[in-house]
């Protein structure tokens, strides 16, 4: 360590770290990363001593320095932030990670460090264009992926662009969290329910199942896991309970939107169950159409652009091989979920290492393919129209499907870092 970076002032250099943290966990990062990068960059710049407790919405920082100061006091530090949870931008955390490896490496003083993270943070969100397109992609691949055909697909995909139009412009800007979630899928049901009148699509639970995917809470889903895996509990469960409440947002908005079309239009549709349009069946059809649609999600995310195409491809491979157990193999849909969901992450920590950027980026998009987003829908469909013996069925399924995911995680995460890096961590817990 330079002699200038070790008498660095304490409360300089904990602030530089405080807020890499802060841009780290408003933008969607685990809380093991943050706290892996805040203790890079603190010791790094001369902090031996010090202390950061971080919540999914806070962060509690305390340091101190070994040496003594003039009159035989240690210098100490001692900071609190309140973090809300807002939207994600993965850009921004690949950028702070990049960051604290160059600080590591001592290619970055600190005042470079303070001035590169004021430039990350104030960095632009995607154009609201970009925005619209990856909603509509997205919804358009994942109405195929669930069993919708070519004009099932065609109406989400108009959907998902009229949908993130009203989210980015009014949705996010005048509701609250909880309203907007309603309101959200509300919109996004009823459009689906007026194309379906009109004859614009062929399946209504597959233009539906598409259009709400961009809404599917999958960060705090995943990081939520991530967390309890990690041992971070109260985060874990923050986090989790965060999901819980996106999921239960999107079913009382499909339940409002079926309620409200029946009463406009004198009854309610009648589904007779799932659908799947054997033109858009075959493996390379669906593989083709997970694809696209986690290549879009990696933009709805603010992944870098440099990412979207191996989020696509990891996403592709987990759902192929999801169908394979299921169709060829034979397999339950739970256990190919959990090999599916072991592959998924197994390949996006080897991205991580070759793509030099966290496994997370690949990771939330790359798992989206296996979220039981149908399972929700079918869920609330059967409650509103009274076949609770059917609403069970199709409840426990998507539960799980969740469970599945959940241990095919974790079980991946357990896999030791030098089996991808081929080295240990030199610092605290290198998170990838």
């Amino acid at each position: 360590m330079l002699e200038d970076q070790v008498q660095t002032n304490l409360a300089e250099v904990l602030e530089v770290a405080s807020e890499a943290g802060h841009i780290l966990l408003e933008n969607g990062a685990e809380i093991s990363r943050v706290e892996d990068i805040m203790t890079r960059i603190s010791t790094h710049f001369g902090v031996d001593q010090s202390h950061f407790f971080v919540l999914s919405n806070g962060i509690f920082t305390t340091g101190s320095l070994d040496k003594i100061r003039q009159g035989g006091q240690t210098e100490t530090y001692a900071n609190v932030e309140f973090i809300p949870i807002r939207g994600i931008q993965l850009s921004k955390v690949v950028a702070v990670n990049r960051l604290s490896y160059d600080i590591s490496y001592g290619l970055c003083t600190l005042d470079q460090a303070r001035e590169r993270l004021r430039l990350i943070r104030n960095s632009p969100a995607k154009p609201a264009w970009e925005q619209i397109l990856g909603s509509a992609f997205g919804a358009a691949g994942f109405a195929i992926v669930f069993g919708g055909g070519w004009m099932d697909s065609a109406a989400a995909f108009v959907v998902g662009a009229l949908l993130y139009l009203y989210i980015l412009f009014f949705s996010s800007r005048f509701l609250s969290k909880i309203v907007g979630g309603v309101t959200n899928a509300l919109l996004a049901t009823f459009l689906c329910l007026l194309f379906h009148r009109i004859g614009f699509g062929d399946s209504l639970s597959n233009v539906i199942i598409g259009a709400i995917m961009p809404l599917i809470p999958g960060v705090p889903f995943v990081n939520g896991v991530r967390d309890l895996a990690n041992s971070d509990y109260i985060a874990g469960l923050t986090r989790l309970t965060d999901a819980m409440l996106g999921f239960f947002c999107i079913a009382l908005g499909v339940a409002f939107s079926f309620i409200l079309d029946g009463w406009l239009f004198g009854g309610m549709v009648e589904l007779t169950g799932m659908t799947v349009n054997p033109e858009t069946a075959g493996l390379a059809v669906q593989a083709a159409a997970a694809f696209v649609g986690t290549f879009a999600f990696a933009d709805l995310f603010g992944v870098p652009r440099a990412q979207y195409a191996t989020s696509g491809v990891i996403g592709a491979i987990g759902w192929a091989l999801y169908l394979v157990l299921v169709r060829m193999a034979g397999a339950s849909p739970a256990i190919a979920i959990v090999l599916s969901s072991v592959l998924i992450c197994f390949l996006s920590r080897i991205a991580a290492v070759w793509q030099k950027c966290p496994a997370q980026v690949f990771l939330l998009c790359g798992i989206f393919p296996l979220v039981p987003g149908a399972g929700i829908f079918w869920c609330t469909y059967y409650l509103v129209s009274a076949q609770l013996p059917l609403a069970l069925d199709t409840g426990f399924d998507a539960f799980k499907a969740a469970v599945a995911i959940v241990l095919g995680i974790i079980l991946a995460m357990e896999l030791p870092q030098r089996l991808f890096s081929g080295r240990r961590p030199h610092i605290g817990r290198t998170i990838h």
